[in-house]
Formats: C-alpha cells, structure tokens, sequence
C-alpha cells in the first residue's frame, strides 16, 4: 500500500525529526537514551534555552560540544532513500526538525531547517560566518567560541528555547506541506511546537506515519508503521 502510494504521487514531502538521525548514532531527546532523560548540572531543556545561553555561555557550550556535535555521522538509509525519490522527481521537499546536515550530505537539495543547522554560525557583533570546524578552532580557554575578527562570541544559528523559528524557513514548509499529495512524517514525537503545528496544513490524500512510538497524529494518519525509518524507507525505496 505504502509503495503504491509513493509510486502514483508526484509531490512528496517529508516532515522529520530525531528519530531519523537515530540510526547514524545521534541520540534523540525524549527516547529513553535521549538527551532529556541523561543527568547534567541543569536539565538539558534549560541548558539548550536562549536566556540560559545568555547567562551561562561557559556551561551552554561546553553542553552544545559535547552533545550536540557529531562530526563523524553519516547518512542512514532514510536519509539515502530521501535523496533517492527527490532525484526520481518525486519527493519535492524535506522539512526536518533536526540541525545535524545529514540530509543535505545524503544528497538532498531542497531541505527546510526548521531549527537551523550546527553547520552555519555568525558572529553576535560583526555577522561574520563560521563553519563548525571553525567554531570549534576559535574556542578560548573558557571553551567560549570566540570572532577572531571582533572578539564577540559566535553563535551557532539553531534555534534554541524561547527564540522564534525563521519565518522565511516557515512559509516555506507550509506551502510546501498544502501542496503535497503524500506526507510522510518519520522520527518524530510531534511534541515541538510550533514545528509539529505545520503538518495540520496537509490537505492531500494520504498521510503515512513512521515512528517507533506512538504520537498524537497516530488516529490522522491513513497508515502508521512502528518500525525503524531507516528499514521502512530503505525497503520500499
């Protein structure tokens, strides 16, 4: 059923979270090896909030290295198979919640970030733009990011607790999103707000739900499979 339904739509889009990067060995957030359930100095919701990264910039980024950043992730099978069906025309956008790049190394080109990427980051003061090799190298003794240029802190361009999303990145999804004819949501919990929000502009024909656990859009989907992404889609593409 899946199968035929991607074989007779022309317009796919994707909407994803953590769970898709899961198989390429980045934790997710609320799973029970997830980054929320794990034991830090602050629980990992503040640690990741902008007035936290304001008044604490030492721990936020020593927290952001060390969990955040997983240089040496590859692209799984779901995000292969992704790339697979944008290439055969099919899958016309990918909108995901996560910030690691892997679809986009996959060979995905048209991917919204809702969140942003750990890839970009700018400097608060002169807006010059790092790379995260870069960021890491220009740490001081703090392990604080620092503009060689300026001396300003550099931030990494997600988007953390109590910020706003991109409104450009937004309209984008939407539209993206009221115009397919098949969404397929995998890896996410749909707890995010006010990304989760964006799925309730589909008005296509079928919705396909993939996620190991059970969500809130569970009874609006026209199938769900509880099973790996990385299987369902490497199987099926």
């Amino acid at each position: 059923m899946f199968k035929q339904w991607i074989e007779e739509s022309q317009n796919i889009v994707f909407f994803g979270g953590a769970g898709v990067s899961t198989e390429s060995n980045i934790p997710d957030f609320r799973s029970d090896n997830g980054l929320y359930k794990k034991q830090y100095k602050y629980p990992a919701e503040i640690m990741l909030s902008h007035s936290f990264y304001q008044a604490n910039p030492q721990d936020f980024f020593e927290f952001y290295f060390n969990q955040m950043i997983y240089e040496d992730a590859k692209p799984n099978q779901a995000h292969l198979a992704l790339a697979k069906l944008e290439e055969m025309g099919k899958l016309k956008a990918v909108i995901t919640q996560n910030i690691d790049g892997l679809h986009q190394k996959a060979g995905s080109k048209v991917v919204y970030e809702l969140h942003g990427s750990v890839l970009r980051n700018y400097c608060t003061k002169c807006h010059h733009f790092y790379n995260l090799k870069e960021i890491i190298q220009y740490r001081d003794k703090q392990g604080i990011p620092r503009c060689p240029k300026c001396g300003s802190i550099i931030k990494p361009d997600v988007v953390l607790y109590e910020e706003g999303l991109d409104n450009t990145t937004v309209y984008r999804a939407v539209d993206a999103i009221s115009k397919a004819d098949l969404l397929i949501i995998g890896g996410t919990s749909l707890a995010v707000y006010p990304a989760a929000g964006l799925i309730e502009y589909f008005r296509g024909k079928h919705l396909v739900l993939i996620n190991k656990d059970v969500t809130p859009m569970d009874k609006k989907a026209d199938l769900v499979i509880h099973d790996s992404i990385g299987k369902v889609l490497g199987d099926i593409i």
